[in-house]
């Protein structure tokens, strides 16, 4: 039997009269700042949310990655737009394509007078079409295709505004290539807040950006599902968007359309700022977030509302290269047989980088020295052979904004694996450890 993971679409659909012209489309023309003269600019009240409506959009930079259900290429909103790309064959048609245009829409929709304005009106967005039938249900394996398309087709944004009740590790495999290969990969939370809030994957998994939705009152909306795995939150109601159901324009609600807002952003963000990697670039968006609902973080809308005036000019963060490195596998080396002594930093975050494995090197008859300082504390242990409880050699002698750990190896040199983690009731930390052996 074929997985399958639902599109994540609990839409409220309002059609909107088609404007003028719309059925000849024009090319976009470059874009001038507040020079917006597409119809639905004015019903577009998200612009002023994020902090945008001042702002003067680069050219083409980062792409946008797109799994989802196709774009129709030939809705007015994007007849004669080179910056929309396929990486497979677009099958938008009964239905299929109405999501996948939509998302499309809410990111890149060009100044052009016709439609609307996506929040990077500029960007390149590369659509990877893995609808089944009808097009509301993806299947896994189509999925896993499409997010490793867009990673092995270059750096990029990935968006998936889908989800799923149940866990697919194809899926959580896919995901860790795509952050190996340099990419960002951001999820919407899912749509039932009313239900409880279920688990929805892959947004509760570790290395995705989760998306939650707001309403025009910066209020969670009700249907956005809540967990300690959303990172921010983003207008996800009454948010105009291209159909293709009849090529024209609607109104639609959904965490769907709040995480491409947030894909958006983040291609912007990273096309000004390309020095930052692709966890530099989340925790900006985490960090520059325009706190809303509860004072500090809530497992509704995360650290905030997006805020991209400010996250354009938000210090840069401390670099956690070589993620995914969450097991002995994927452990990032420190020292070697003949580097015993070393440094490292990092970044660890209780949800979304729960641990950092590094890979040490024990040499024999010496005492490794471990210190670590961090903004706000972790703990550290020592593991031979691997990263389970029965393999533990040694663990902090303290936890908190400095730490230190030593371990005296009486038997011949030998590889080890130093675990890094958030210290207990720690969200987040960012550390730098020293190794030496004595």
């Amino acid at each position: 039997m074929i997985a399958r993971v639902a599109l994540l679409s609990l839409c409220t659909l309002v059609i909107a009269a088609p404007p003028a012209g719309a059925a000849t489309a024009r090319v976009s023309a470059p874009l001038a700042s507040l020079d917006l003269s597409d119809p639905l600019i004015a019903q577009e009240w998200w612009r002023a949310a994020v902090h945008i409506d001042a702002l003067t959009p680069p050219g083409p930079g980062v792409p946008v990655s797109i799994v989802d259900s196709g774009v129709s290429f030939q809705h007015p909103e994007f007849v004669g737009d080179t910056n929309i790309v396929a990486l497979n064959n677009q099958e938008p048609a009964p239905i299929g394509g109405v999501h996948g245009t939509a998302v499309a829409s809410v990111i890149a929709a060009p100044v052009n007078g016709v439609g609307l304005v996506g929040i990077y009106p500029t960007a390149v967005v590369r659509s990877f079409d893995a609808s089944l039938g009808d097009g509301t249900r993806l299947p896994a394996s189509d999925i896993v295709a499409g997010i490793l398309a867009a990673a092995h087709a270059g750096r990029s944004v990935i968006n998936l505004s889908l989800g799923s009740n149940l866990d697919d590790p194809d899926i959580d495999a896919a995901i860790a290539e795509a952050v190996r290969l340099g990419s960002l990969v951001v999820a919407a939370s899912g749509n039932s807040g009313d239900e409880g809030s279920p688990p929805s994957y892959p947004a509760v998994n570790a290395h995705v950006l989760t998306v939650g939705a707001t309403d025009q009152s910066d209020q969670p909306a009700s249907f956005s599902s809540r967990s300690p795995f959303v990172d921010l939150a983003a207008p996800g109601v009454d948010i105009p968007v291209a159909t293709a159901l009849d090529n024209s324009f609607a109104q639609e609600s959904g965490t769907s359309f709040a995480s491409p807002i947030v894909a958006g952003a983040a291609a912007w963000l990273w096309t000004v700022r390309p020095d930052l990697d692709a966890s530099q670039v989340a925790e900006v968006l985490r960090r520059s977030a325009r706190d809303v609902f509860t004072p500090g973080y809530d497992t509704a809308t995360g650290y905030g509302i997006l805020d991209l005036a400010a996250a354009l000019t938000a210090p840069t963060p401390l670099r956690d290269s070589a993620e995914p490195n969450d097991d002995a596998a994927t452990a990032a080396t420190v020292t070697t047989r003949t580097r015993v002594s070393g440094r490292t930093s990092g970044r660890v975050a209780a949800y979304e980088d729960p641990r950092d494995v590094l890979r040490v090197w024990l040499p024999a008859k010496k005492r490794l020295v471990v210190s670590s300082t961090s903004t706000s504390g972790v703990s550290l242990a020592l593991y031979q052979g691997g990263i389970a409880s029965s393999d533990r050699l040694a663990t902090s002698t303290r936890m908190g904004v400095t730490t230190s750990l030593s371990y005296t190896n009486r038997k011949a040199g030998r590889t080890a694996y130093l675990v890094v983690t958030p210290a207990r009731g720690v969200r987040s930390a960012e550390y730098t450890t020293s190794l030496a052996a004595k």
